[in-house]
């Protein structure tokens, strides 16, 4: 009987496949065509470039996995989100979940001015209740630039640590990866960021930001005490945060919808749950990861989902950040908002 553990190795496999195909795209096609728009889901504008990976998804499940043992895939692209695998079995026979992103930080890399990653996570089916805190197994992969010869592989298991690997594509060698928060124990010299992608609440992100700043660490006359990285990407801010590069990520955008909705402008676009289904690697190292107000993230297994999450690089900084953080959002209106 398959347990989730056994899904690693074929998911690598996957990831590797995947990513060789998206860079040799991203060689032979021209930025204007990877950025064509294929078609605006409810969950997030699908780009040509996200075609590629999600073709060779679904075909690969069907041939490699599904075989053995019927299970729900849910990604960006299916048909509502979701299907069932293989053609004709029902969502209760499945005893997995798999939800995928095959390409997230698909606007930087089809520029190719940052990595993309291939995100996935497995859960025991537990129907429409089956949540990311049901994550068992996550694995994610990047997806290098073209002028970059070095990518990384990085897997969890809940409760068995992670491992990862870093794969030069010239040689085709990969070694072993070193996965590790950082240590620090405040955030002064180090990257904080607190999201704003997009157009709608950029000015309200912008203002809260500031004020958790000054709360946190004072500044001198002309010092640069605290950098921030707006890396449009989930996956990668969820890696950055394993690998140490960032001390604290807070991507509040659902909590900003209902005043930006309340000035008559248009919301931005969110994180959604398939940008978020490799949370387990960083856990499993030791990053703290919890809604906004602190709880876990029990956000559902579905492509819709708008979800607000914060990351904290060890458990000395979420004490010192976390109750500031809870302060400011009811100050700036953020949690009544949502009510």
């Amino acid at each position: 009987m398959t347990t989730a553990a056994d899904f690693v190795e074929p998911l690598r496999q996957l990831h590797d496949w995947v990513r060789g195909l998206v860079v040799a795209a991203c060689e032979e096609r021209g930025a204007d065509e990877l950025a064509r728009v294929a078609h605006a889901g409810s969950g997030d504008v699908i780009y040509a470039i996200d075609r590629i990976s999600e073709t060779a998804l679904v075909e690969w499940f069907e041939r490699e996995i599904a075989t053995d043992e019927p299970i729900v895939l849910i990604g960006e692209g299916l048909p509502n989100g979701r299907m069932t695998l293989p053609n004709g079995a029902r969502d209760g026979d499945a005893r997995w979940r798999i939800i995928v992103d095959p390409i997230d930080g698909t606007r930087g890399l089809m520029y190719q001015k940052r990595p993309g990653w291939i995100l996935t996570g497995v859960a025991a089916n537990r129907g429409e209740e089956t949540s990311l805190a049901d994550i068992e197994v996550a694995v994610q992969t990047e997806i290098p630039l073209v002028k970059q010869h070095l990518s990384d592989q990085v897997w969890a298991a809940r409760g068995t640590g992670v491992r990862g690997v870093r794969h030069n594509r010239l040689t085709r060698e990969s070694k072993p990866l070193m996965i590790r928060p950082s240590a620090a124990t405040e955030l002064r010299h180090g990257f904080a960021t607190v999201c704003r992608f997009f157009p709608g609440g950029r000015d309200l992100l912008a203002a809260l930001d500031e004020e958790l700043c000054e709360r946190l660490v004072p500044r001198y006359e002309g010092e640069v005490a605290v950098f921030e990285d707006q890396y449009a990407c989930t996956g990668g801010q969820i890696y950055n945060l394993a690998i140490g590069q960032d001390r604290f990520v807070a991507d509040l955008r659902p909590l900003v919808q209902p005043l930006v909705k309340s000035r008559g402008t248009a919301v931005g676009h969110c994180c959604h749950p398939y940008d978020l289904c490799t949370k387990l690697i960083a856990e499993e190292v030791g990053v703290v990861v919890t809604d906004p107000l602190g709880s876990s993230i029990r956000a559902p297994l579905d492509t819709e989902s708008n979800v607000a999450w914060v990351g904290f690089a060890n458990s000395t900084l979420h004490a010192q950040i976390a109750p500031v953080l809870v302060e400011l959002l009811h100050k700036h209106g953020f949690v009544d908002a949502v009510k």
